[in-house]
């Protein structure tokens, strides 16, 4: 999780299609340059087996001189190999 989020303060897009699971991948991706990362909060891990796990979080951005905003996300990640991959999340109030 924190790379994923790591990879969107640096717009390593690249990187961001990588780490999600095929399954689910988009066939791109498009970054607002405009959008500032400050902050991650992660609020709780679940190893659901040792495959799958969750992650709750709290991360935090503004777009220009914009209000901050808040992105709430339990999200689900998947092991394959050595590697793990973003499968999905669910948005949280």
């Amino acid at each position: 999780m924190r790379s994923r989020y790591s990879a969107y303060v640096l717009g390593l897009r690249d990187y961001l299609l990588a780490s999600w699971h095929a399954s689910r991948r988009p066939p791109h991706l498009v970054l607002d340059p405009a959008r500032r990362w400050l902050g991650l909060d992660v609020r709780a891990v679940r190893e659901i087996d040792p495959d799958h796990a969750e992650v709750e979080f709290v991360a935090r951005s503004r777009v220009g001189g914009g209000r901050a905003e808040r992105l709430h996300e339990l999200s689900r990640f998947v092991r394959e190999g050595e590697h793990w991959y973003y499968v999905d999340g669910d948005i949280r109030p």
